[in-house]
């Protein structure tokens, strides 16, 4: 009897892992145009500091990302219970915040005109070891206030996809993916920040032979192609801010999100690039109706203290 029943319980286990599986899998599938904005623009966050300290720096946003999820996962939970319809407010905030970030980085970039050279006096040179802290505290907190509202529509989405299941099954598919992706995400960032160290060991080798010549021209190529990357990710980021705000704005406000919809199904063919493209515009504006607004508050409150 004892025999049958622990048997039984077994039985209940795996069936719950199964469960869980699956709707992990789902979740992770339809997470996954997010987790690449989310890794282009965290990329784009980490990047511009001393070759010693970016993995330090990856490590510290990585860690702010886990106490992020840690008050997501429970907060959407509670909203979902109580409160469904705030979900949907919170997120069109930052989404707008997201816009207007957007906008901001836009209008810097363009404002250097693509000049390398100052590009390079843009980016602060911290000389003293305080500096160097502030700095890198100043880029730490940035990473993770993006990555707070990219992580809260990973969320959002895992808990769709579980909304109908028992309550504990929620809660462990909820941080088991809010686990993977922030392992995957910030494990990746390590990766392409170091890559031109990779490239720099790799056309250092020591092999031998057609192999050996191979892995150094490898390495030799990621070093060439690290730049390039970053900055294609500095810019890729930024416009990842464009397309997840204006997604979150869009889909809340039904109308709008409707006529996306239409204009995206009557283009034939081409109706995922052109829903993209649609929610890129909405974000795009936002960010720029965002940052009249802030201006105007910021001069108001200039007028009101003289």
């Amino acid at each position: 009897m004892a025999g049958s029943s622990f048997f039984a319980l077994l039985d209940d286990i795996a069936a719950l892992l199964d469960d869980i599986a699956l709707m992990s899998k789902v979740a992770a599938k339809k997470s996954a145009s997010v987790l690449s904005d989310d890794l282009a623009v965290n990329a784009e966050q980490v990047t511009g500091m001393k070759a010693d300290r970016e993995l330090p720096v990856v490590w510290a946003v990585f860690k702010g990302s886990l106490k992020n999820k840690a008050i997501l996962v429970p907060c959407a939970l509670i909203l979902s219970a109580l409160l469904p319809a705030a979900i949907k407010w919170l997120l069109m905030l930052g989404g707008i915040y997201l816009c207007y970030e957007g906008y901001e980085a836009i209008k810097d970039k363009l404002s250097r005109g693509g000049d390398e050279a100052a590009d390079a006096e843009h980016k602060p040179v911290p000389k003293t070891p305080q500096a160097l802290a502030e700095y890198e505290q100043r880029k730490i907190k940035g990473a993770i206030k993006t990555d707070f509202i990219l992580s809260a529509e990973i969320i959002v989405i895992t808990l769709n996809v579980v909304a109908d299941a028992p309550l504990y099954q929620q809660i462990i598919t909820l941080v088991v993916i809010a686990l993977a992706m922030t392992v995957g995400v910030y494990g990746l960032v390590a990766g392409i920040v170091r890559m031109d160290d990779a490239g720099f060991a790799l056309a250092k080798s020591k092999a031998q032979g057609a192999w050996g010549t191979f892995v150094k021209k490898f390495g030799r190529g990621l070093v060439a192609a690290a730049p390039f990357l970053m900055k294609a990710l500095s810019w890729i980021g930024t416009l990842a801010m464009f397309l997840v705000g204006g997604t979150f704005v869009a889909e809340g406000i039904q109308p709008l999100e409707h006529l996306i919809e239409a204009l995206a199904s009557a283009s034939a063919g081409w109706g995922a690039v052109a829903k993209l493209g649609l929610y890129g515009v909405v974000g795009a504006i936002t960010g720029f109706v965002a940052a009249v607004v802030v201006g105007g508050v910021s001069r108001v409150r200039k007028l009101a203290s003289n």
